[in-house]
């Protein structure tokens, strides 16, 4: 009776043992990621900051790591969350819409795999009583409206961090997108699987340049032009690290191939007779769309235009030799040639000279040309008032503004005009985002321009670029002309980040007045041009080329 007893006891502690899908380290971690940001931005008892959270999470990696099967890791979180205190049910909860929820995503709390049931309802009983009370990780940002993480560390003398540090940077980055990102429901792939994927790569990255690269790798996965990485003491390590050269001369990427359109140091393209117009195919063994594609996974951009207007800083030619091989094309003649790189201070180059350009000028009687990149606010009134007879205004928009767009709105427009929707996030209710009242432009005006308006625009325009665009299409009589911009319509949100770096997001959702989405998609043209390789030999600015040429086949016909 008693061998019986035995047998059936090993039989079901087999039973129970094998009945358990055993969960790996990556698991673990991934748990312990959204149990400790959910409760970083949930849990009422961190709202003031009391606690060092990042220390909390640091001396929880190991013990997590060490422990076995689901219920001895939920039994461990069950007794973390209820070492913080009790929280009060709430006589009513908020109710939400679905257009306010697209952002909320809690299903992890109900893996059956990883978590008890027991565990899981004290997740939902927490999500469900949200108490509403500020929190110390996040805030509005006075007086824009996007979103501070100002109160996070940096830990800035870490630029090679610990094991449990790196968790600390790849946890606080998932969270913050997780919760407070207006634009998680459009990334590229499910937000988990980015965790799942990234969780190896940050336990890997034991030194300053991987780290670097998984901070990069990892904000590159939420597709957004906003997404640039930094650090407190200019160290770039991408694209300039110590032992990084360059080569002397600037680049344009079209059809996967690099084409000189300019030169940093004028004598040491020289040495090596290279070319404005010289179209470069191949650099060592692999050609340029090899490499764009490998590099593509470090370089954040909403969309591809704007991704390959970022890889040509450099990126396509950076290396820690001396010289290396090309081939090239010129003139119809394929040839091959070793170019030299160059420490970057010895370019002596003048990085903040723009080109010397004017505000506005006359193309001829009928058509007006202003650029957005020199006109200043005080100037608008005064610049466009010459104009406001003229059949046809040109405006450029392929640069940065300076804040011009109501004043000029307030000239091209007969009344006010609502141009735009913001999304913002409702801080109370983590991952929930509510819809701001429409923005307007322009007022009541008899004496408004009546003449065509063509904008022009492409990848280059970003930001409050894109939201110029927005304003100015508002006018009555307008056409676009260019290609996509940069998608990363809105204010910035800053994210710092363990190891003395810092990253951005773009942190509200902008809409057009009827729904229409702006964040990756961008500014829209009417008519699409994008510059040649052969247009660039030629030096001709394809975009306001064929500006020009609509706006005359208009105005003959008035």
């Amino acid at each position: 009776m008693k061998k019986a007893s035995l047998t059936i006891a090993l039989l079901f502690y087999v039973f129970v043992s094998y009945s358990q899908t055993p969960i790996t380290e990556n698991e673990k971690l991934a748990s312990l990621c959204k149990v400790w940001g959910f409760l970083k931005y949930y849990h009422p008892a961190l709202s003031k900051g009391e606690r060092d959270w990042d220390r909390e999470l640091m001396n929880r990696i190991d013990p997590v790591l060490a422990m076995n099967g689901k219920a001895e890791i939920s039994r461990y979180y069950v007794d973390w969350i209820n070492s913080l205190g009790q929280v009060k049910e709430l006589r009513h909860v908020k109710q939400f819409t679905d257009s306010n929820k697209k952002n909320v995503d809690l299903k992890w709390m109900d893996n059956q795999e990883q978590f008890s049931d027991s565990l899981s309802a004290l997740l939902h009983y927490l999500e469900l009583n949200k108490h509403g009370k500020k929190s110390y990780y996040v805030s509005r940002k006075f007086p824009q409206f996007t979103s501070s993480f100002s109160n996070e560390k940096t830990y800035i003398d870490s630029a090679s961090p610990s094991h449990n540090l790196r968790m600390v940077a790849l946890f606080r980055y998932w969270n913050i997108i997780q919760y407070y990102y207006p634009y998680k429901n459009i990334i590229d792939e499910d937000w988990n699987k980015v965790l799942d994927d990234m969780i190896p790569v940050f336990r890997q990255a034991k030194d300053t340049i991987s780290y670097y690269y998984a901070l990069s790798e990892l904000i590159t996965r939420i597709n957004d032009s906003h997404g640039s990485l930094k650090r407190s003491d200019k160290y770039d390590g991408f694209w300039k690290t110590k032992q990084t050269k360059a080569a002397p001369f600037k680049y344009k990427l079209i059809d996967n191939k690099a084409i000189v359109t300019g030169f940093y140091n004028d004598s040491f393209a020289l040495i090596d007779d290279i070319q404005y117009g010289d179209v470069i195919l191949t650099v060592g063994d692999k050609t340029v769309g090899e490499i764009i594609a490998a590099k593509s996974k470090y370089t954040s951009a909403s969309n591809e235009p704007t991704k390959l207007d970022r890889l040509k800083n450099f990126a396509i030619f950076i290396g820690s030799t001396d010289t290396f091989k090309i081939s090239y094309e010129r003139n119809g003649v394929i040839a091959t040639k070793t170019i030299h790189r160059y420490e970057y201070s010895r370019f002596n180059y003048n990085w903040k000279k723009k080109e010397e350009k004017v505000a506005s000028k006359l193309i001829d009687s009928s058509i007006a040309y202003m650029d957005l990149e020199v006109l200043k606010p005080k100037d608008v009134k005064p610049t466009m008032e010459p104009l406001m007879n003229t059949k046809a205004l040109i405006i450029d928009v392929r640069n940065y503004p300076n804040g011009t767009m109501y004043k000029i709105s307030k000239m091209l427009n007969r009344r006010k005009k609502r141009f735009v929707i913001f999304e913002e996030p409702y801080y109370k209710h983590p991952g929930v985002l509510k819809q701001m009242a429409p923005y307007t432009c322009g007022k009541r005006n008899r004496h408004y321009y009546k003449g065509k308006v063509i904008l022009l625009f492409n990848e280059t325009t970003q930001s409050h670029a894109e939201f110029t665009c927005m304003a100015l299409q508002s006018a009555p009589d307008v056409t676009s002309i260019g290609s996509q911009t940069a998608g990363a319509d809105g204010d910035v949100a800053k994210i710092p980040l363990p190891g003395g770096y810092s990253t951005y997001m773009t942190g509200l959702g902008v809409f057009y007045p009827d729904g229409r989405p702006t964040q990756r998609i961008g500014i829209v043209p009417d008519i699409k041009v994008t510059p040649t390789i052969e247009g660039i030999r030629q030096r001709k600015d394809e975009v306001l080329e064929k500006a020009i040429e609509f706006a005359r086949s208009k105005t003959n016909r008035k």
